[in-house]
């Protein structure tokens, strides 16, 4: 990179790469169009490349300047976080860790995990974000988020996963059910029941571990509702709407109206895993990933 390239430019570029309207751009970053347009241009012969194709009816990346997007994109990103970590030190404060995770790791092992840690650090801020399998991994990639727990087995190679918990499946029926742990025998007994279960989208992979157990069990269950919040499973069948099946981590008490049949004879189980990028420069997460070896 020529040695006349500043953050300014990079700046300049990834806003003209978003609009992919110079005068939009120019608007959002608070300076006038031929100023930017000149910067743009002082950066692709600063480079000797070609950012940009120009007509008067539209801009569109070239592939060099889509990679330098993706690219750049990325490092701001890390720059970003690190004077973000700066600021945080400035004010006394060790950092902070953008975590992402599937609601059912919220009830066990992000509380613990989050009790331990901030006894050891006690000025690092958790910043939480609740979102399915696949956004955390997108947001990973992006660095919006430094970690995750997600339902999922496998990632990219790109990535770094280990299993954190491995637990079998419940059954989730109303408080006056006649079937219970004294007379359940197995999942069979249900091929006449609709089931509520959590969204395909929401992680492929868990879908086909539940889909596995009603394969065993010689039945295709009809399905009258899919959701992602545990919250709703409980809710519909308090109201008679649907049976469900679950992780043993969602066997919740204070759900008075719903039952659970620990399902703890079949092969299935289902896991949690933490994933991170290595490529993440973000302090805190090395010492957070010290607590799961």
């Amino acid at each position: 990179m020529g040695n006349q390239i500043e953050l300014r430019h990079i700046r300049y570029f990834l806003a003209v790469a978003e609009e992919l309207h110079f005068r939009k751009a120019a608007e959002r970053l608070y300076i006038s169009q031929p100023g930017l347009s000149r910067q743009i241009k002082q950066m692709e012969d600063d480079l000797g490349i070609k950012l940009f194709e120009r007509n008067n009816r539209k801009v569109n990346l070239t592939k060099v300047g889509l990679y330098l997007q993706t690219e750049l994109s990325r490092k701001l990103k890390n720059l970003d976080h690190i004077f973000n970590h700066a600021k945080l030190l400035h004010e006394g404060k060790n950092g902070i860790l953008n975590l992402g995770y599937v609601g059912s790791a919220m009830h066990k092992i992000i509380p613990d995990l989050l009790l331990k840690f901030k006894k050891d650090h006690p000025n690092v801020l958790f910043n939480l974000k609740e979102m399915d399998n696949n956004k955390q991994i997108e947001n990973l990639f992006l660095q919006n988020i430094d970690v995750s727990f997600t339902r999922l087995e496998r990632v990219s190679r790109d990535l770094n996963i280990q299993q954190v918990l491995k637990e079998p499946f419940c059954l989730v029926l109303p408080k006056d059910y006649p079937i219970d742990s004294t007379n359940f025998k197995d999942i069979s007994q249900f091929k006449n029941e609709s089931f509520i279960l959590f969204d395909q989208e929401f992680s492929p992979s868990y879908y086909k571990k539940v889909m596995q157990i009603f394969d065993d069990s010689g039945f295709t269950p009809q399905i009258s509702h899919n959701t992602i919040h545990a919250s709703t499973i409980y809710k519909l069948v308090e109201n008679k709407l649907g049976i469900a099946i679950v992780p043993k981590s969602l066997q919740l008490k204070f759900y008075k109206n719903v039952k659970f049949i620990e399902l703890d004879k079949i092969p299935q189980r289902t896991i949690l895993s933490i994933v991170w990028d290595d490529n993440n420069t973000n302090p805190i997460l090395e010492i957070l990933l010290n607590y799961f070896k």
